[in-house]
């Protein structure tokens, strides 16, 4: 995995300080969409250009995106970065060959990833999972998901599977790269890894698993975190 910045003791004394300090503020849990939605807006605001004060941000493309896109090349065709924070994921997806649209609905984020890659070919916007343009829906040949799902509790959590889902064109495939736990462990988030269970409900959506991988992330604090990158394919209508 590529994770530098957590090898870096004082990017990460900051990063401490500011999770203690978002984790305070009104909309850090539960699944009220305007409270979580302006906590996400605040994450950016309040991180006055330092990416520490971003939880999520590596400040690199995941490696297991990276592998599996050695074997994925894009060929020009369309891909979407769902909630692309500051766009290091969704860079590699363009560097592959993907004609790649990324959005997050913090606006501070969008212009944070257009500040850092300046020229990119991404095409970046601001837009809402829950509100997403209608022209995108299943126009995707592939939908790559990082960390949204295991950002999300409740309600919100439950509409993000059919929101997701609705992206990725038939005989398209979704990638999904999440922190896990057994179906029977109890979550304290934020974040709330994805049980299986909860990974199941993309049957119900039209969308076969393909292929998984799972494996442990390991900090230098000692921590081990289960993680999984899933393939998945939508299903081809059935033939008149």
């Amino acid at each position: 995995m590529a994770s530098d910045i957590h090898d870096d003791e004082g990017f990460m004394k900051r990063r401490v300080a500011a999770c203690a300090r978002l984790d305070e503020q009104v909309g850090a849990k539960g699944d009220d969409p305007a409270d979580r939605k302006a906590w996400f807006e605040q994450v950016y605001r309040s991180a006055d250009d330092d990416p520490a004060a971003v939880p999520w941000a590596d400040l690199a493309p995941k490696r297991v995106l990276l592998d599996w896109l050695e074997g994925h090349p894009g060929d020009g065709r369309a891909a979407i970065d769902i909630a692309c924070g500051l766009g290091d994921n969704a860079e590699a997806l363009s560097a592959a060959g993907w004609r790649t649209t990324a959005f997050d609905f913090a606006e501070d984020a969008i212009a944070w990833a257009k500040k850092r890659f300046v020229g990119s070919d991404v095409a970046y916007c601001v837009a809402d999972l829950f509100d997403l343009p209608e022209a995108w829906r299943q126009e995707f040949d592939l939908v790559h998901e990082c960390y949204t799902l295991q950002a999300l509790d409740g309600a919100l959590r439950e509409a993000a599977f059919t929101a997701v889902a609705s992206l990725v064109k038939p005989g398209g495939r979704l990638l999904v790269v999440t922190r896990v736990l057994p179906d029977s462990a109890a979550a304290n988030g934020p974040p709330w890894p994805l049980m299986p269970a909860e990974l199941s409900r993309f049957a119900t959506l039209e969308l076969e698993e393909e292929s998984s991988l799972y494996y442990d992330v390991e900090r230098p604090d000692g921590r081990i975190i289960p993680h999984a990158r899933i393939q998945y394919r939508k299903r081809l209508p059935a033939a008149p």
